[in-house]
């Protein structure tokens, strides 16, 4: 003993320690551990606790070696236990534990424990009764926020939720009260389960439903849960802002207009719905708020929005709809400002990307640092299909639709088709040094080929096709919305590499939106094709194109002139939303037809600054009039002092408490 005492350089004071822990000292490697631990005002108590963190292998802290035998419990061992026990250190543990934890037990143990805790920790927040002091409290709080901890902390906590039958008390409880709770993830569950009775009975406002989700945000299984609270709150959202709509218009512009100012919101939260229900996959769950939001999605705004468009779209003699720009003059009223500047100008055009889609890329690209943008609707061709659209965006005298079978778009004679076309097409028709390339090619460049790309032209058209790549495929249409998200991330990369190439003045648009219901359609959806096969040249689930076809019932008829196309093709719409029956097609997803969704496409101006624009919102710390700290909890409020923006970004704070002696 007096050897062990010796090699440790403590005093005889310490004898005690030695002779009730002979088994600690027998082994070199804890003796070891334990000196480098050692200090010189170390007491018996403190040396104790070094030894009880030694064979947890943690830190010199009751709350860490607690969490190290919680994490051994977690995975089913008991090697650091039973060494712990076999040096006599457990009667010191459980007294420590009783001491600042407040936890008795006539056979205390690490499992006892552990569901002692849960259970009373749960009661403080429920009413409940409670047999340990707050600080074993602050000791879950800080456990459950632990990553190092949080698989152990998630495993335990599943256990004991079993053990203390919470599914069963839960559902006695207001989820309301439940709010701040989070040792469980049943009462995320529970919560989420309630939210979506609750949006499909309309018994929230959309406002508490934000708020609510907002607050779950904080808790420990959010992550888990994330797609389930978006898509109700977007659900929610998505109900109210249907029940405030007044789905009118006296013009085809007025339609438009109205569209892009406010009724285009409803599709951006209908696609958001969608878009984290099927990444949540929980179909049992949230079967009934889906069925739901996809009968008043498809009924009640979409098929009456449109209904009351197609009024216009029959009342109106030529394909146009002042002060709305047409497609057609995207180069004349956006491109050639530049160039008459000399300015480069870099032109950006996603296939299928929506005005909906344009909004939300807008602000993705606002809070950017140095990134500005402003965005507004045109009226896109019609057919809003993929060849006529690209057409449109290029330098243009006269649009035609060859009698090819293929509905091949031609630019004064020449074939549009395909990027190489559009490049050449691109050359004769800006004067200027330019080119076309897809946007796989041009993000594969390293820097120094991207450098001199820009150096050797002034005009850059880059394609990209994600949407209507995956929407048009008959296997792949329910994917559309995920692949709306890959478009959005896909596109904030190219912006900013454009920029960081020194790209300053860059154009996003889109050749066509489209139509898509997240539901097998019903019957009346379809309209009939007319018996003349022989006159028509070319198909589509929304559109036909074709000569001497005359009026069809369910149809519109549009002369190619009143189209401001050139040749002699005629074109029937199915009105509203209605589609044709296609051999090996897709129905969910459409484009082709004259609906809002179809024809309304955005047009983005983003600018690179030279300065940053970008700053975290201000926090205000709020401290009560006492600065001693008398107790093992403090309360510290945190006051935002301004709303969030896209250039004012969220902060997250890091707190600790540091002792200046």
């Amino acid at each position: 003993m007096a050897l062990w005492l010796s090699e440790l350089e403590l005093g005889m004071a310490f004898a005690e320690v030695v002779e009730d822990h002979v088994e600690f000292f027998k082994a070199a490697k804890r003796k070891e551990a334990l000196k480098r631990r050692l200090e010189s005002d170390d007491t018996p108590g403190r040396v104790r606790m070094k030894m009880l963190s030694v064979c947890a292998q943690a830190e010199p802290r009751l709350d860490a070696v607690l969490e190290s035998l919680l994490e051994e419990l977690s995975e089913e061992e008991d090697g650091r236990w039973r060494i712990l026990v076999r040096c006599g250190l457990d009667s010191y543990l459980w007294q420590q534990m009783e001491r600042q934890y407040g936890y008795h037990s006539d056979a205390p143990g690490t499992k006892d424990f552990v569901i002692e805790l849960f259970k009373s920790c749960y009661a403080m927040e429920t009413g409940g009764d409670v047999h340990l002091s707050s600080e074993a409290l602050v000791f879950l709080r800080r456990w459950k926020d632990s990553r190092r901890h949080e698989e152990a902390f998630e495993n335990l906590s599943d256990e004991c939720a079993w053990i203390l039958n919470i599914e069963q008390e839960l559902a006695k409880r207001d989820f309301r009260d439940l709010l701040e709770v989070d040792y469980f993830s049943l009462i995320d569950q529970k919560i989420i389960s309630d939210l979506v009775q609750e949006v499909v009975a309309r018994t929230v406002t959309p406002g508490d439903v934000t708020r609510w989700v907002r607050q779950r945000r904080q808790g420990h299984w959010y992550a888990q849960y994330l797609d389930l609270y978006q898509a109700i709150d977007y659900a929610s959202q998505f109900i109210h802002g249907l029940a405030e709509a007044t789905l009118e218009m006296d013009s085809l512009a007025e339609g438009i207009q109205r569209y892009a100012q406010s009724w285009y919101r409803l599709d951006l939260h209908y696609r958001k719905f969608v878009f984290h229900i099927r990444s949540a996959g929980q179909a049992a769950l949230t079967s009934e708020l889906a069925r739901q939001i996809n009968d008043l999605y498809s009924n009640n705004y979409l098929l009456t929005l449109n209904d009351r468009w197609q009024t216009q779209v029959d009342a109106a003699k030529k394909w146009a709809a002042s002060p709305v720009r047409l497609q057609r003059e995207f180069f004349s009223a956006w491109v050639q400002p530049f160039l008459s500047r000399n300015k480069k100008v870099f032109v950006i055009i996603s296939d299928a990307l929506r005005y909906e889609i344009g909004d939300e890329l807008l602000s993705r690209i606002r809070k950017e640092d140095r990134f500005d943008a402003k965005l507004e609707p045109v009226l896109s061709m019609l057919p809003s299909y993929t060849q006529l659209g690209m057409a449109a965006l290029l330098p243009n005298q006269e649009l035609e639709i060859q009698d090819d079978g293929k509905a091949t778009a031609y630019i004064d004679g020449k074939s549009s088709t395909g990027t190489s076309n559009r490049d050449k097409i691109l050359k004769s028709g800006c004067g200027c040094r330019s080119v076309a390339l897809q946007s796989r090619d041009f993000l594969q460049m390293n820097r120094e080929e991207c450098r001199s790309l820009i150096r050797e032209h002034d005009v850059f058209y880059i394609y990209q096709n994600i949407i209507d790549k995956t929407g048009d495929a008959r296997d792949s249409e329910e994917r559309a919305f995920l692949a709306v998200e890959e478009t959005l991330e896909e596109l904030v990369k190219l912006l900013k590499k454009l920029a960081g190439n020194n790209a300053n003045n860059m154009l996003l648009t889109a050749d066509h939106g489209f139509i898509y219901q997240d539901h097998a359609l019903d019957e009346s959806e379809f309209v009939e094709i007319f018996a003349k096969g022989k006159d028509v040249s070319y198909l589509n689930r929304r559109f036909v194109l074709g000569h001497h076809l005359g009026k069809q019932k369910g149809m519109r008829a549009f002369e190619p002139e009143a189209l401001g196309l050139s040749g002699d093709m005629e074109v029937l719409i199915p009105k509203s939303i209605n589609r044709l029956r296609v051999k090996g097609a897709g129905s969910r997803f459409v484009h082709g037809g004259a609906s809002l969704q179809e024809v309304v496409v955005p047009v983005l101006q983003i600018h690179k600054k030279r300065k940053s624009d970008v700053r975290a919102v201000d926090i205000d710390v709020l401290r009560g009039g006492v600065s001693t700290i008398t107790s093992g909890q403090l309360s510290v409020a945190f006051y935002q002092a301004e709303p969030v923006t896209d250039k004012v970004q969220p902060r997250t704070l890091r707190v600790g408490i540091y002792n200046q002696s």
